[in-house]
């Protein structure tokens, strides 16, 4: 591939497939905005999304620099979610060469992505997290995954036993090994070592997938739609509930441990800012509103 001239058009396939998943996603919770029937929020109007386009600055020696779009949505379910697609491409730092499989001798890169953060109104229903990538060095390789965040733990072992057993049966399709292997790197990522504490529910997390690149992006785009189905029902089956005060500063408290790891150690966040990604969307991640004792 000739990375000084962003010859990346043979990869277009994966970030219109992100764009398709994106459109789908953002239709499906505008429709769960539409479709509230009861609850605290009632007398609000649907949320609808928010698409913001961002470019940036090509690296010396490249054409271009790639970027992506926002997606972001403030409505009466939601609070706010965030839908955001990247298409980056130039050369990591010195700093991040080391650190990146395959950039050690080339430092050219081209990655494109899809990430979505979901916080939600109601203290009921679990914050959710989900994304995918590919990235090409002088290595090509997916990652992505996804896990909830409720803010009761242990209230919510139904909610957890749907969300993994619909994601082992999508894992199990590909390789009987991958779910029990990504839980358990999903377990051991989201956790904040500070605290002691899983961040929340678990899910998935994978990363360097490459041993056959179109088995793996079947897979890849089979954890999107699982991920969307899933979460969706999860939505409608609590949305309608109502919730009080005490509830909701039990979820603002929660929030702050999604805070703190986002900042302190996830590897999407410090991959953004030290490829000098978009500040807005790098931080979509975080919650509007957050509390801290």
């Amino acid at each position: 591939m000739d990375t000084k001239n962003n010859n990346y058009k043979e990869y277009n396939f994966i970030e219109n497939n992100f764009y398709e998943l994106r459109n789908q996603i953002c239709s499906s919770f505008e429709s769960i905005e539409k479709s509230l029937l009861s609850g605290n929020n009632l007398n609000l109007k649907p949320g609808k999304f928010i698409k913001k386009s961002w470019k940036r600055k090509p690296d010396k020696g490249f054409a271009a620099g790639g970027g992506g779009v926002m997606s972001i949505m403030n409505g009466r379910v939601f609070e706010k979610v965030g839908v955001n697609i990247s298409t980056v491409m130039g050369s990591f730092s010195d700093e991040m060469r080391n650190k990146i499989p395959g950039a050690k001798k080339n430092p050219n890169f081209y990655a494109t992505g899809i990430s979505l953060v979901a916080h939600m109104h109601s203290p009921l229903i679990p914050a959710a997290h989900f994304n995918t990538r590919f990235i090409k060095t002088t290595k090509n390789w997916f990652g992505g995954g996804s896990d909830l965040t409720p803010t009761y733990m242990e209230r919510s072992k139904l909610v957890s036993n749907i969300f993994h057993s619909k994601l082992k049966n999508t894992c199990d399709k590909y390789n009987p090994l991958f779910y029990p292997k990504y839980k358990k790197w999903c377990d051991e990522y989201f956790y904040l070592p500070h605290r002691k504490e899983q961040r929340g529910l678990g899910g998935i997390f994978f990363d360097y997938l490459e041993s056959d690149f179109d088995n793996d992006f079947e897979f890849v785009k089979d954890i999107g739609q699982t991920f969307l189905e899933t979460y969706s029902k999860i939505i409608r089956s609590k949305m309608d509930k109502r919730w009080n005060d005490k509830q909701k500063r039990d979820q603002l408290l929660k929030r702050g441990r999604y805070v703190e790891f986002n900042l302190l150690y996830d590897r999407g966040t410090a991959f953004g800012l030290k490829t000098e990604g978009n500040i807005d969307a790098i931080f979509m991640s975080l919650p509007p509103m957050v509390s801290w004792k």
